[in-house]
């Protein structure tokens, strides 16, 4: 739908209003962050960068906040997106600890992950159902969902057995990026794609399985492995449409 054109001021009221809406957030971000301290358990060290995490998210938020819904503050579906954050950060600022979860940390991640993973569909249908679909939510959304990949296919590396190779699932997405700064072409707006987002939710679901405590190496292996074939497969179908109908073919 369609996105205001503010003003200075009537932009400062909306940047502040994100800010109120961030600030009312950290409660339940201190909540998830804290069940996991007081689970796992972990040192205060974590909560530092839960914060730092939270902070630069934040600043994405009030920085991009005059391209939010045509109502104060973030509006329904973002509020939403930003819930699931509160689960996603505290998930992603476990990885310098990875090593040293245990099957305590790893049940915590499975369900953190998979409550954040159930919520991913809801801020689209309520974005449409209100009529409040923005370019600024739909970014919103997808860098979280490819953040949470990033953070999972890191926290599967450094958990278990599996190499490396596993973190090109979370890794993919930003190396398209990266080839669309090298390849404009590659920049080029994609058409809407069920095959797209239900590879991410594959890719999810994947990473949470492979994490957990009773799979075997050799399942885990079997099911990273699937999920980033249909993650390349899915990049390729992409690669392929945007060299064909992008702005430009010329690479």
């Amino acid at each position: 739908m369609s996105e205001l054109s503010q003003g200075p001021t009537s932009q400062r009221f909306q940047q502040r209003a994100v800010l109120r809406e961030l600030l009312l957030a950290i409660l339940p971000l201190v909540a998830v962050s804290m069940s996991a301290v007081w689970l796992l358990p972990l040192p205060t060290a974590y909560l530092g960068v839960v914060v730092v995490l939270y902070t630069l998210l934040g600043g994405l938020l009030v920085r991009h906040a005059h391209r939010g819904p045509n109502a104060p503050g973030l509006g329904a579906a973002n509020r939403v997106t930003l819930g699931r954050a509160t689960l996603v950060i505290p998930i992603a600022a476990l990885f310098p600890w990875g090593g040293q979860l245990g099957t305590a940390g790893l049940w915590w991640i499975i369900a953190a992950g998979t409550v954040a993973l159930v919520l991913d569909g809801v801020d689209g249908r309520i974005a449409r159902a209100t009529g409040t679909v923005t370019s600024m939510g739909a970014r919103f959304d997808m860098e979280l969902d490819a953040f949470l990949l990033l953070a999972l296919s890191f926290l599967v590396w450094s958990t278990g057995p599996l190499g490396p190779w596993v973190i090109l699932v979370g890794l993919l997405r930003y190396l398209f990026v990266l080839a669309g700064w090298i390849w404009p072409v590659l920049q080029g707006e994609l058409p809407e794609s069920r095959r797209r987002k239900a590879a991410c939710v594959v890719q999810g679901i994947a990473l949470l399985v492979a994490l957990g405590p009773i799979i075997s190496v050799l399942w885990a292996t079997v099911v990273a492995a699937l999920a980033l074939a249909l993650l390349i497969h899915s990049f390729a179908v992409d690669t392929w449409w945007l060299l064909r109908h992008g702005p430009s073919a010329e690479v």
